[in-house]
């Protein structure tokens, strides 16, 4: 099942990246693949296998509930969907190192669950001199998502606080983004909202800082 990446598609991903910072691909993974992996999210939180979501990475990592309020839990690879996802981002790494020289040496996503009530405040994914996530991806996993149930991404223009797109979230679409570049929000949502999030990477270990901290 590999990732419909047409001429006409990439071309479309490669010039929004580029002109804009983002790109929205409404049906870019199929209702199948889609439904397994929600299946499986849905069964780690019968679980209790996810975890609060925290802000910040190794020793800084601390949860702040007023600023992001959903919970994870990391692909691993071990079943089928997930090696099926993660072979067509790596695909889209592939593509997206060959046409933009970006340097990308890894993927790392998870599963994340914002129950009703759950928020994101706004953020970027990576900070300036520190660009080791590189491009952002977010898959939605929500079979016939209301309007009025809340839960989209917003995204914002790099240098102020305008609007340039709402994003319903809606399964199968797949948003991809520059993760330094784009400040985007997750509104809060009425009714449970799953997604799969990911970051291409690059290697940012200089000595003996090693990247991602543990």
């Amino acid at each position: 099942m590999p990732l419909d990446l047409t001429p006409k598609i990439l071309d479309q991903l490669l010039d929004s990246l580029v002109e804009n910072g983002w790109f929205e691909w409404p049906n870019a993974i199929t209702d199948e693949l889609s439904q397994s992996l929600l299946t499986e999210v849905e069964k780690y939180d019968l679980e209790g296998e996810l975890q609060r979501a925290g802000i910040g990475r190794g020793k800084t990592r601390q949860i702040h509930q007023g600023v992001r309020q959903d919970s994870i839990y990391w692909l691993n690879g071990k079943s089928s969907a997930q090696q099926t996802y993660l072979k067509q981002m790596a695909e889209m790494q592939y593509q997206l190192n060959y046409a933009l020289f970006l340097g990308l040496l890894e993927y790392e996503s998870h599963f994340a669950l914002y129950r009703a009530g759950g928020f994101y405040k706004k953020h970027r994914d990576s900070f300036r001199g520190n660009a080791n996530r590189v491009v952002t991806t977010v898959l939605y996993l929500n079979p016939n998502w209301q309007n009025d149930w809340g839960g989209e991404l917003v995204i914002y223009n790099e240098e102020s606080t305008k609007k340039l797109a709402i994003i319903t979230p809606e399964m199968g679409k797949l948003v991809v983004f520059m993760s330094e570049q784009i400040p985007h929000e997750v509104l809060p949502t009425k009714h449970p909202r799953v997604s799969v999030t990911g970051w291409f990477r690059c290697n940012a270990s200089i000595a003996g800082n090693i990247d991602p901290a543990l």
